[in-house]
């Protein structure tokens, strides 16, 4: 479960120690490369300074328990929503000790799609989350697995299941399952992972809508009959809640 490290023989001269034998002027163009280009789209004094001015955060504590976990995750979001991210845990210091270890508060089991990036939506920083991503949350071994982890090997108190508004994955297993047309290749099996849950009570996008909230719960109860979860959530120490992100808003609500 460690982060991948790089393979390979060593360059005979490092980046760094290229860096550190060009002129001033070329320092500051290579500066300008390395920071600018990770800034697209972000205000320039993000690149104004070299790294090591970069001001030390001090260290957040970790949340704890699910109650704690939850409302970090509510703050976040609220910043994210009212555009007043603090974007946290990307300091150096914060990355030279993650080099040893990771102690995410939250596990959060969402859908591929590229809108809804769990830690922006919450504002969280490295260390912060153990993400989890399939198109439309559909569970299996895999993804169970993970989830598991997350839980109990990292002791991680809390796991979100979450949806979000006009989720690409509900929409085709809707129009699939009311076509009877199937979809391409392994699109299938995400498809028929969802249709158990299609409200047909509803009609046309009041039923895509609904079926998004459906699906959400009925991932959250299967998580939630798994033992070795549930014997954590009778203990105190684990919540599984659903949750449902809206793109107009930014906002995440619970599920219930």
């Amino acid at each position: 479960m460690n982060s991948d490290r790089a393979v390979g023989a060593q360059p005979t001269v490092s980046a760094h120690r290229r860096f550190a034998l060009a002129s001033p002027a070329r320092r500051a163009l290579l500066r300008f490369g390395l920071t600018g280009t990770a800034a697209l789209g972000a205000t320039a004094a993000l690149g104004a300074a070299p790294a090591s001015a970069t001001p030390t955060a001090p260290a957040r504590r970790r949340p704890s328990t699910p109650e704690e976990a939850l409302c970090e995750l509510a703050a976040g979001n609220q910043r994210w929503r009212t555009f007043r991210e603090r974007h946290p845990d990307e300091s150096p210091t914060v990355r030279q000790e993650l080099t040893t270890g990771q102690h995410p508060f939250a596990v959060v089991l969402g859908c591929i799609d590229s809108r809804v990036p769990p830690e922006l939506v919450f504002d969280q920083g490295l260390g912060d989350l153990m993400t989890v991503r399939s198109a439309g949350e559909v569970l299996d071994e895999a993804v169970l697995g993970s989830v598991a982890y997350g839980v109990l090997e990292l002791d991680i108190p809390l796991v979100v299941v979450l949806g979000h508004q006009s989720c690409g994955a509900v929409k085709a297993a809707v129009e699939s399952d009311e076509s009877g047309k199937r979809l391409p290749a392994h699109i299938q099996y995400i498809a028929d992972q969802i249709a158990p849950n299609i409200d047909r009570t509803q009609e046309g996008d009041a039923r895509i809508a609904s079926t998004i909230d459906a699906n959400v719960r009925a991932v959250h109860a299967r998580l939630a009959a798994e033992p070795d979860l549930a014997a954590k959530v009778t203990a105190g120490k684990l919540a599984i809640v659903g949750a449902r992100y809206d793109l107009t808003s930014q906002r995440v609500r619970r599920i219930a």
